[in-house]
């Protein structure tokens, strides 16, 4: 696959990032009854991000929990190649019972990973809202699920691919395009 283009460096996911936060706490009214969940593996270290920022404007911490959607996956069999899954596990310590659970990922696509993260989440608790963050949202939605969240609108062909690299992970931030 080669770069098409490179749409985000270091700064605007930055930028992108502290707009989601003002956002948050503007639609939210604070972060009072807000919690944050991260899907692994990249919309944690977006949701930490996040939570960085957040408690920056506000003054006040808001909870950051992660999230497994492995074995919720729809697609398990073919993600895995007949392998058995790596299930890392979830990590959210906190009620989610009468909360906004803010869904944090890295990128819209189908909609199919939401659909799992959702289903991980209700057998987790019961919130009183679930809202979803998103760095990137490319289109392509095969499930009628929408971003409450964006940080940056990216329409692409079914052939091409986006690639979300974080310095938590890759030693790099940036999002760029790929084509065959």
């Amino acid at each position: 696959m080669n770069v098409k283009a490179t749409v985000l460096d270091q700064q605007a996911i930055r930028r992108a990032l502290t707009r989601i936060a003002h956002e948050i706490i503007e639609r939210n009214k604070g972060i009072e009854h807000s919690v944050l969940v991260g899907i692994r593996t990249r919309g944690i270290y977006l949701a930490k991000r996040l939570a960085e920022r957040i408690e920056q404007i506000e003054g006040k911490p808001i909870e950051v929990g992660e999230l497994d959607i492995t074995l919720y996956r729809d697609d398990l069999t073919k993600v895995t190649d007949n392998e058995e899954p790596l299930v890392k596990g979830s990590d959210i310590t906190f009620d989610l019972n009468n909360k906004t659970v803010i869904l944090v990922d890295d990128v819209l696509y189908t909609g199919r990973t939401v659909r799992a993260a959702l289903d991980a989440l209700v057998d987790i608790g019961r919130p009183s809202q679930i809202q979803l963050a998103v760095l990137v949202d490319r289109g392509h939605r095969e499930l009628p699920i929408r971003a409450d969240y964006v940080g940056k609108n990216i329409p692409t062909s079914a052939e091409e691919k986006i690639a979300v690299r974080l310095t938590e992970i890759d030693q790099t931030d940036q999002v760029s395009i790929y084509e065959n």
